[in-house]
């Protein structure tokens, strides 16, 4: 991406790697709420087809997480965040740590990269960084959908982050752990190709043209542009993926299936569901993970030029 920082050497792969994971892990801790309410929108009204009268218990994104915290208490906004964190260690890191040394990879070293080069170097990323974190985002997934009510006798899902993992692995297969692997490809090529690229291309222009300088202001507006860019593109694919990875065996027979039901049961709107919080997820998670990324990143090199440095 475009801007150095204060630091005069470039930053090397470990320390993008090392700050983009690091950053995934501050925007989770500061976004995951608003993530769970979206999911349970998501997943509202995938168990029998809406009727006319039927109670909707969730309505909207403020009062889907006012909902939670009345019936489950404030910890259930926090679902999964162990899952979260781990994903944000093992995706974060790949998808956002690689995406410059995958431009310069497809361009054969040459800095001047263009909009078709930014977006396969960006498809690249997202799908390494699935192959590999997968499994968290199932189990993420499936922690933000289990209902914690504390009246009610019946028994969670799991009782852990790595019970959920053992749980799904013995019961699912080791196969059940990248379930929804297609559909989340998918979006993650996408959302990666709208995160990055459109952050690269606003702040490569606000940069060219001085309309302020590499700093916070600049990383905030290319941020907020990455993430409404995303929900636009991303949320039809979003819902799927949600939908098919939180879903029990034998539900549908793939994601392409999961879209069709869907559309019949539920109608097109169905894929839009959770826009609002998907988008107060996106954008909000895009602007603290790419300030927080560009600040880590110079301190860790300021840091490393102080350590190699003579005194």
């Amino acid at each position: 991406m475009v801007g150095g920082g204060s630091a005069d050497l470039a930053p090397t792969a470990a320390v993008k790697i090392f700050s983009a994971g690091a950053a995934g892990c501050v925007a989770e801790l500061v976004t995951l709420p608003l993530d769970t309410a979206k999911v349970r929108l998501q997943i509202q009204g995938e168990s029998k087809p809406s009727l006319k009268g039927q109670r909707i218990k969730y309505r909207g994104v403020f009062g889907t997480i006012f909902t939670m915290v009345k019936t489950e208490g404030p910890r259930s906004l926090y679902s999964g965040l162990v899952a979260g964190l781990h994903r944000q260690m093992g995706f974060a890191s790949v998808r956002i740590g690689l995406y410059d040394n995958m431009k310069q990879f497809y361009t054969r070293g040459s800095e001047n990269a263009g909009i078709g080069t930014r977006l396969l170097a960006g498809c690249t990323t997202g799908v390494m960084a699935v192959a590999i974190a997968q499994p968290t985002d199932v189990v993420k997934v499936r922690f933000q959908a289990q209902v914690r009510l504390p009246e009610s006798n019946s028994v969670k899902r799991y009782s852990s982050t790595f019970d959920a993992y053992k749980t799904i692995a013995r019961d699912e297969g080791i196969r059940g752990l990248w379930k929804g692997c297609l559909p989340n490809i998918t979006r993650n090529a996408i959302v990666n190709c709208s995160e990055l690229v459109t952050y690269d291309i606003i702040k490569e222009l606000i940069l060219k043209y001085d309309l302020m300088t590499d700093n916070m202001p600049c990383h905030f507006t290319a941020g907020f542009a990455a993430g409404f860019c995303t929900t636009i593109v991303a949320s039809p694919v979003d819902v799927v993926k949600t939908r098919f990875m939180n879903s029990a065996p034998g539900t549908y027979s793939g994601a392409i299936n999961c879209a069709l039901t869907m559309l019949t049961k539920e109608g097109p709107t169905a894929f839009y569901k959770g826009f609002v919080p998907s988008f107060l997820r996106l954008g909000s998670w895009n602007i603290v993970m790419f300030m927080s990324y560009e600040q880590i990143k110079r301190a860790v090199m300021r840091f490393q030029q102080s350590r190699d440095s003579p005194l």
